[in-house]
């Protein structure tokens, strides 16, 4: 029997059926990645058998990046804050305090507990770190009128801790390689810091507004086909990613700053980010599909029972302790109800952008037992991130809207 055909006709059914019963699935207390999750498992060695053959690590590292590049980009379509930085309080404190509050925690919990060296410990911790865009969507912002600052900090730290992440993947990875600090930290600090993220902010600002200058200009002498024109979107995100990594900046935070220039209406008419954002939406969706049924097909009891002990203990000390008191830490003094502080603290998603960093290091150096070790602990965190955040955020989010919203910052 053709297994490949048999594949297909099984996801041509999933789309289908989370299509069509959508509205009752968003009735119920799951996401669709458990969903996607479940048949990826049912495919794979555990279920039918249908997909045995495992990715390697550079094509789950391009399929990663390229779904997180759409979400960053659709990140910063939904937020239409001032930039200012009073407006931006939130963020600030959750990516500049929080961020390395969560990495350092969890790679001293790696070092001290797990027996990890100082280098390994902290690329888990700055692979774990990072939320997701791709998987948060549940508590993200639903329109980008949406003023609910508890949308808004989770919606921005998803767009910019992916990004934000990579100088703590670097700094990992170099000190994997060569504990003795003083050999590349000067060099760590100018390029893989500074350099690469005053790169991407400034051709993410200058690619948009590019791309942008020549659609209205081109479109004043001949409109372009309604069919095609969502595509501007996409080849702003090519172009973006694509010219910043040239250049050595960090390709995830110029889109997302491409999609607040974006957000901001350089474009002919304003409604066009409106369709822009429904646009990569409906891309991100179906590659969220791929991407998660993937992982399900990947899973493998044996190595996760290895790693059981130490998976249970990264996932619960990250979900129940280090985020939500990193959050309590780094808003305190902030204008913040109990209760936003509190989803905060819960709603630290983890997915798509951790599977990214775990195979851009397998990559990049990252082998023998500390890879098997990260590897799996990774998969396991995400795999647990998936269905408790995935059971919980649909009740906890109609409780928020229902119960309290944080007023009007902007």
């Amino acid at each position: 029997m053709n297994t490949h055909i048999l594949s297909l006709l099984v996801i041509g059914l999933l789309l289908l059926a989370v299509t069509l019963g959508s509205g009752w699935i968003e009735r119920l207390p799951l996401s669709y990645a458990i969903i996607y999750l479940f048949v990826g498992v049912l495919l794979g060695t555990y279920g039918f058998g249908l997909v045995n053959m495992r990715p390697n690590a550079e094509f789950l590292e391009r399929l990663a990046e390229f779904v997180v590049i759409v979400s960053v980009f659709g990140c910063g379509l939904k937020i239409n804050r001032p930039l200012k930085l009073w407006a931006w309080q939130s963020t600030i404190r959750l990516i500049g305090l929080l961020m390395p509050i969560s990495i350092f925690a969890l790679a001293a919990i790696a070092h001290y507990f797990l027996g990890m060296g100082w280098g390994a410990a902290v690329l888990l911790g700055a692979i774990l770190a990072p939320t997701d865009p791709v998987l948060a969507s549940e508590v993200q912002l639903a329109h980008v009128k949406d003023q609910d600052e508890l949308r808004f900090a989770l919606t921005s730290e998803g767009g910019l801790n992916d990004a934000l992440a990579f100088p703590f993947v670097y700094f990992g990875l170099y000190w994997y390689k060569d504990p003795n600090l003083n050999n590349w930290i000067q060099k760590w600090a100018a390029i893989d810091l500074l350099w690469a993220i005053i790169a991407g902010i400034v051709m993410g600002i200058l690619v948009a507004k590019t791309v942008a200058w020549i659609d209205r200009t081109l479109q004043k002498h001949r409109p372009a086909n309604d069919l095609l024109e969502d595509f501007v979107a996409l080849s702003t995100i090519l172009l973006t990613y694509s010219l910043t990594e040239l250049v050595n900046g960090y390709g995830f935070l110029a889109v997302f700053v491409a999609g607040l220039v974006v957000q901001r209406g350089y474009y002919s008419h304003p409604e066009k980010r409106i369709q822009q954002l429904e646009f990569t939406e409906q891309i991100e969706k179906l590659l969220e599909v791929t991407a998660i049924i993937i992982l399900g097909t990947m899973l493998l009891a044996e190595p996760m029972v290895n790693y059981a002990g130490q998976s249970l203990l990264i996932a619960g000390l990250l979900f129940l302790l280090v985020r939500p008191v990193g959050v309590w830490l780094s808003t305190l003094g902030a204008n913040l109800p109990k209760q936003t502080r509190s989803l905060m603290g819960w709603f630290g998603i983890r997915g798509l952008g951790s599977i990214y960093y775990l195979t851009y290091a397998l990559g990049k150096g990252l082998t023998g037992e500390v890879a098997e070790q990260i590897s799996w602990i990774t998969y396991t965190v995400i795999v647990l991130s998936i269905i408790l955040h995935g059971i919980t955020a649909a009740p906890l989010m109609a409780w928020y809207q229902k119960s309290y919203r944080t007023p009007n910052l902007s």
